[in-house]
């Protein structure tokens, strides 16, 4: 009887010894690192790093546009509140006087325009003037560009 047991003991050590050995073989290709998880892992590892790069650039990216986006819009207002101000100011005008004097009021405006239009243009250039980077005139809705600057967007 002992006999027995002890062939069933040696038969069931070795039986567990093969079954280690197995489950050692399948652990080694489970943590292969080009077919198994362990590539997998690497693998989507590289993945992170490359989408954390693209997400940074993307916020920088963002933030510039917000900046130029707030610019935009203040210089937008700028413009709408001039043009509220020259709607308001048509209305003062008298009928009988526009249709009379159109013509002669029209040169008059478009010189008047012309001149407040280069007294600003000469007050922007000159306070530009230390910048590295000029901006076109701010609360004008039509901007002369100067064509000699270059001007990098």
């Amino acid at each position: 009887m002992e006999l027995i047991a002890d062939i069933l003991l040696v038969a069931g050590a070795l039986g567990a010894g093969f079954y280690c050995f197995v489950l050692a073989r399948r652990l080694k290709r489970f943590n292969d690192l080009e077919k198994g998880v362990g590539g997998a892992v690497a693998v989507l590892s590289a993945q992170v790093d490359d989408l954390n790069k693209s997400l940074m650039a993307a916020q920088k990216v963002s933030d510039g546009s917000s900046v130029v986006l707030n610019d935009l819009t203040g210089r937008a207002e700028s413009v709408a509140q001039r043009l509220e101000l020259m709607m308001a100011s048509m209305h003062d005008i008298p009928e009988a006087r526009t249709r009379q004097a159109a013509p002669s009021l029209a040169a008059e405006e478009q010189d008047a325009l012309a001149a407040a239009y280069q007294a600003e243009s000469d007050q922007d250039e000159a306070a530009a003037a230390p910048e590295e980077e000029q901006k076109p005139a701010s609360g004008l809705m039509f901007v002369r560009h100067n064509r000699n600057s270059t001007r990098v967007a």
